[in-house]
């Protein structure tokens, strides 16, 4: 049996979980970044061919971190540096990164762990401006009996992705977004986890009336440590199927010099 012939065995019959949110202009957007516009620029019948046929197609226009998407270590600087001591502003010379840009992320392909916060408690989200920490993170790691390992993509649920159609609460100005706070992301790092995710706009603590004002779970993980962020993930039935194991999937758009992609992540689980 060929390499190919083993995988297609271990995967054949596997549930396979959407993470990802739609990408449409009305879905909620960071105030910090440009949104998504689409429009068809040509439609069927526009032109139609000899033989009867006609195509449509569309543009769009996005910002790197709208929708589910997966931070670049570009992305965020600390006293002017990026990870690894890296000069951001030299870095960033002509328009784009000429290092730890998206198009340097290989495809992420690692054991994935649920971390399902709002369940630890019994409720479906977490009150706005909650802080998700360290202690929170492990307890549900051992309500879930699994163990953290090194290389992990750690999924962090809040059940705030209940609020993805009234962008105004979820984006959460006024009363703030449950969010990993800086404990938190110390105890991920400490995992030694490849990449982390979250189920807001931002993976942050967002207090009521803070805005994304600062930004110290970004400086921990991406900065000091090095650990991809993914934001806006749909952890919702993962949760309700109480999956907390999984092959996670995700492979940002090799744009070059950006400091994010979309992504549609996914989890996967044989039977």
């Amino acid at each position: 049996m060929s390499n190919a012939d083993r995988l297609w065995h271990l995967l054949e019959g596997a549930r396979v979980y959407d993470l990802g949110q739609p990408l449409d202009p009305s879905m909620p957007v960071s105030p910090n970044h440009p949104g998504f516009r689409m429009a068809l620029i040509r439609r069927h019948g526009d032109m139609v061919r000899a033989d009867g046929g006609s195509a449509a197609s569309e543009m769009f226009v996005t910002g790197g971190h709208v929708g589910t998407h997966i931070d670049a270590l570009a992305h965020v600087s600390h006293q002017g540096k990026l990870h690894g001591g890296v000069d951001a502003y030299e870095a960033q010379t002509g328009g784009r990164f000429l290092e730890l840009g998206i198009d340097r992320v290989s495809p992420i392909v690692c054991r994935g762990v649920l971390l399902d916060v709002a369940g630890l408690y019994d409720v479906p989200t977490l009150p706005a401006g909650y802080a998700i920490t360290a202690q929170d993170l492990r307890r549900a790691a051992d309500r879930a009996g699994i163990e953290v390992r090194a290389g992990d993509a750690v999924l962090v649920r809040s059940g705030w992705a209940a609020n993805w159609s009234n962008p105004a609460v979820y984006i959460g100005h006024d009363a703030g977004v449950p969010g990993v706070d800086v404990s938190g992301a110390e105890q991920i790092a400490a995992w030694g986890s490849r990449a982390t995710g979250h189920d807001s706009v931002a993976y942050e603590q967002i207090r009521p009336g803070a805005g994304h004002s600062l930004l110290p779970v970004h400086r921990i993980l991406l900065v000091e440590h090095g650990i991809f962020i993914v934001e806006n993930l749909n952890l919702e039935q993962l949760a309700s199927e109480r999956v907390c194991e999984f092959l996670f999937v995700v492979t940002p758009l090799k744009l070059v010099g950006a400091t994010g992609s979309p992504v549609r992540p996914i989890a996967v689980v044989t039977q």
